[in-house]
């Protein structure tokens, strides 16, 4: 009987020698009709540690290797996208304007946060 081959995006590469790759697939909703699009997780056994997160891959089914591992990557599809770090250029030494250094304390049903001295 032939191994099913698979295709999908790594999503988690933290476990050693394993990572987890999301399949998409799209399916006809049986009542409606829409195309819709449904996924799931395989845990891939990796034994390179070769595959990053982001990286479109190939997995093929296999014997068991662990509780959860029953699928090796075979190769990669394609590359991780290239994510731009936003806060590398942020400017950290001085303190945001958009909120005040000390929280304002709000008075309720008065107008003035000044005590008024009351002479009798």
């Amino acid at each position: 009987m032939p191994k099913r081959v698979l295709s999908g995006t790594v999503v988690s590469d933290k476990g050693d020698k394993t990572v987890v790759v999301r399949v998409e697939r799209r399916v006809k909703h049986p009542l409606y009709g829409k195309i819709i699009k449904l996924s799931k997780k395989y845990h891939a056994h990796d034994e390179a540690n070769a595959y990053r997160l982001g990286e479109q891959v190939r997995i093929e089914e296999c014997a068991p290797v662990s509780k959860l591992k029953s699928w090796t990557v075979l190769d990669r599809i394609g590359a991780a996208p290239v994510a731009t770090d936003e806060l590398a250029e942020v400017d950290v030494s001085r303190p945001s304007r958009s909120a005040p250094a000390t929280p304002a304390k709000a008075t309720k049903g008065k107008a003035s946060a000044a005590p008024e001295a009351a002479d009798a």
